[in-house]
């Protein structure tokens, strides 16, 4: 596929959407913002429109609703950036694993991917088709000067729900397959690396403006396991991605990487880096290399807890990234039970020069 070229509204566009610019290096002050999950079950309205479709797979897939709940919090706080309303899980699915939520409980896939599963299953790449047109619906009503995010799994994170069948807290199925059989927990990882491409792409072709991949479990691995199940795929969607689409930031956010995120940083190419909670702000800017945009990392129990808890956090955080470009966001997803105010205040905080 031809690279797509550069154009003059390529450049308006970075002038104009504080958030696009911050990923593309430039520093901006205040700095722009979003939440993780700013699209979920601590608005009101989206706790409705859930009721109302009758489960989170039927919201996702149904394109219209989808679209709604992603504009819900850019109608209430006017955030810099809007988030796709879908789910990491879609890539199984669309890889060929049948994919339900168990209420109270999570999501459920099956066949579980043990031993050499994945040869019996068949791929069904329309199940993506909602997800783009959620996306092309999005763009035609998303304000100008807001930037709009893509995203999915990484395929660590994903193929550990692919091995299990469901989440698990230590991630040992996935593990263990990989230290017992590493090659067929590589081909594993290489047919999510290959549907991630296609679908970030898809993404990107109906619309957003950057793509952020989650690696929500690359916590859990030794630090020889980190090299192979997480940078290296990572490096292989970058660099995929940059060929099809060289103007369209991507963000990394390996959650509980730690110290290795120095390495993810440089070894990776990502343009901007996300940062969890635990990580230390004035580290990260000391670490990470020279002028690389971050985003984070505010607590997500700090603005749950509000007052001078969360006055004083976003007060250090914005004074250690001072020095480079800074994304404001949470160090992990905003919780269910987050007070609309807190948001409000936290607006607030990061709004008042």
């Amino acid at each position: 596929m031809e690279s797509e070229p550069a154009t003059p509204r390529d450049a308006a566009l970075a002038q104009d959407r504080p958030l696009l610019a911050v990923l593309r290096g430039e520093r901006r002050d205040p700095p722009p913002v979003w939440l993780m999950r700013q699209a979920g079950r601590y608005l009101p309205e989206y706790r409705a429109l859930r009721a109302e479709k009758g489960g989170f797979l039927e919201l996702v897939n149904d394109s219209a609703a989808a679209a709604e709940v992603t504009l819900q919090p850019i109608r209430r706080f006017g955030f810099d950036g809007a988030i796709l309303f879908s789910d990491i899980l879609v890539i199984p699915h669309a890889l060929g694993q049948n994919l339900w939520f168990e209420a109270g409980e999570g999501p459920r896939l099956a066949p579980r991917l043990v031993d050499h599963a994945l040869g019996g299953l068949a791929a069904v790449p329309e199940r993506l088709d909602p997800v783009y047109e959620t996306v092309r619906l999005v763009r035609a009503q998303l304000p100008a000067a807001t930037t709009f995010l893509g995203f999915a799994g990484s395929p660590w994170t994903v193929a550990t729900y692919m091995v299990a069948g469901q989440g698990s807290r230590e991630q040992a199925e996935a593990r263990r397959l990989a230290y017992r059989d590493p090659a067929a927990f590589q081909a594993i990882i290489d047919a999510i690396v290959a549907a991630t491409v296609d679908y970030l792409s898809g993404q990107i072709a109906a619309g957003v403006d950057a793509v952020q991949l989650f690696d929500s479990w690359a916590g859990s691995l030794a630090p020889a396991q980190f090299e192979r199940w997480v940078i290296a795929p990572t490096v292989a969607i970058v660099e995929a991605l940059r060929a099809r689409h060289p103007h369209t930031p991507i963000i990394g956010f390996p959650k509980g990487a730690g110290g290795k995120l120095p390495a993810y940083a440089r070894e990776t190419g990502v343009d901007a880096l996300g940062l969890d909670e635990t990580v230390d702000p004035h580290w990260a800017h000391r670490s990470l290399p020279e002028g690389l945009p971050v985003q984070g990392n505010l607590d997500p129990l700090a603005l749950i807890t509000g007052g001078e808890a969360l006055d004083e956090a976003v007060a250090a955080i914005r004074a250690a990234l001072a020095g480079r470009p800074h994304v404001f966001n949470l160090g992990h997803g905003i919780l269910p039970d987050a007070p609309i105010a807190h948001v409000e205040r936290l607006l607030a905080l990061l709004r008042s020069r």
